[in-house]
């Protein structure tokens, strides 16, 4: 697995570890997991993660854990993830990103997010790259506007997610290779 780094990140496979603060400082707070239809167990946490690193195993890239250089610490994921549920635009690549509320608003999402999506283009050669989140969260829909995503139109119901849920409504962003390379 090819490990990618920023000026202040490492994204890289995942590490026993990462088991305990990914569980509580991301899947068990309620305001990281809030537009997720509930937060995870222990059980469902690690569970998450031994998928994440058995796809990156599996393909080569993922959705990596992220590492801050400066303090070594585990963060979150960010990374590419081709969704297994069947969705209105499914085939696709999808970038994403979970952090720890602590390490929220110092552009660690934007950062890793655009190496991201480098790999994607230039080691991957994808034509396109999507993104997608329930309709109230604001803050990704900012991260992707500043990726250079562009919001499609497009909303969707998410069928993983209770149609009373205010959570149910997904937009859907998107950037084409043509459109990055124009970005940079």
């Amino acid at each position: 697995m090819k490990i990618l780094s920023t000026e202040r990140l490492t994204l890289r496979s995942w590490r026993d570890a990462d088991s305990q603060p990914f569980f509580e400082q991301i899947n068990a707070d309620f305001d990281v997991m809030e537009y997720f239809p509930s937060t995870l167990s222990r059980e469902e946490s690690d569970a998450l993660a031994f998928e994440l690193q058995r796809r990156i195993d599996v393909n080569g890239w993922g959705l990596w854990a992220v590492e801050e250089k400066a303090s070594g610490q585990f963060i979150g994921f960010v990374g590419l993830n081709s969704p297994l549920i069947e969705l209105p635009f499914t085939p696709c690549v999808e970038v994403g990103w979970r952090l720890s509320k602590a390490f929220w608003g110092k552009g660690y999402a934007t950062e890793a997010a655009k190496k991201a999506l480098e790999f994607a283009f230039v080691d991957l050669e994808l034509d396109e790259v999507v993104s997608f989140t329930a309709v109230p969260n604001l803050r990704s829909q900012a991260v992707m506007t500043r990726l250079g995503l562009c919001d499609t139109g497009e909303n969707f119901n998410h069928p993983a997610v209770p149609s009373e849920s205010p959570l149910y409504e997904h937009v859907l962003f998107k950037i084409t290779r043509d459109e990055w390379a124009k970005s940079l």
